[in-house]
């Protein structure tokens, strides 16, 4: 089996490209640089390949990680220099190795992700630290989600859902988020990013909020 991990970083306006058409775009480099993705067998084949963790539309990132399958065993080094070829502007490959292990998919093993979220306000390390313990120390963090069957929006607890939350001090203020991610539970930065703003009373309009995944973390031995 020839399975591979290539991780790479997205920044600049590529990121208002979407989960499927980043998967579209690699698949196309895939075909013109001539590396025959495997595929699944039965009446509708598709590749195989797949990101660890979809990044949402709007978000820069440090650390995507697709995983996918070849017909036949190429140098991970050919690899990289191959699609790095015909990679646009903003997508960078940082590095491409061999997947040698025995998981299902890196999607079924990811447990919390990592993000970097700028708002543009001076950062006050006093104050707003304080701010941060405070609102961490509720009772309950409640949020809204849309339910993905009744398309309803239902009022959730997202407090045990965060695992850090920390302040950097600077131009600007940042906070940097440790949150559950995967199948078997997942928060969005959104929901922390519409609490935490309400809760502190900033009056910043939420395109002016900037996010970036650094990190996905796995339930295994992986690292990336």
């Amino acid at each position: 089996m020839n399975r591979y991990i290539i991780r790479f970083s997205k920044e600049g306006y590529i990121k208002y490209t979407s989960h499927l058409d980043m998967l579209r775009l690699f698949k196309r480099a895939f075909k013109k640089t001539r590396i025959l993705l495997a595929y699944s067998q039965g009446f509708n084949p598709h590749p195989k390949m797949g990101f660890a963790q979809p990044l949402s539309l709007g978000y820069t990132s440090k650390c995507e990680l697709l995983e996918f399958e070849t017909t036949k065993s190429f140098d991970p080094l050919e690899i990289k220099e191959r699609l790095t070829n015909v990679m646009p502007e903003g997508v960078e490959l940082l590095d491409c190795r061999r997947l040698d292990t025995d998981v299902k998919s890196l999607a079924s093993v990811v447990t919390e992700a990592e993000y970097e979220v700028i708002f543009p306000v001076p950062a006050d390390m006093v104050n707003f630290q304080k701010l941060v313990e405070n609102y961490l120390n509720q009772e309950q963090i409640i949020a809204e989600k849309r339910q993905k069957k009744t398309r309803k929006m239902v009022a959730v607890d997202i407090k045990g859902k965060i695992r850090e939350m920390a302040i950097t001090a600077g131009e600007k203020l940042t906070l940097h988020l440790k949150l559950d991610s995967g199948s078997n539970s997942n928060l969005s930065p959104e929901q922390v990013i519409a609490t935490f703003l309400a809760y502190t009373g900033l009056d910043v309009k939420r395109y002016d909020v900037e996010v970036e995944r650094t990190k996905i973390n796995f339930d295994s031995k992986l690292q990336f």
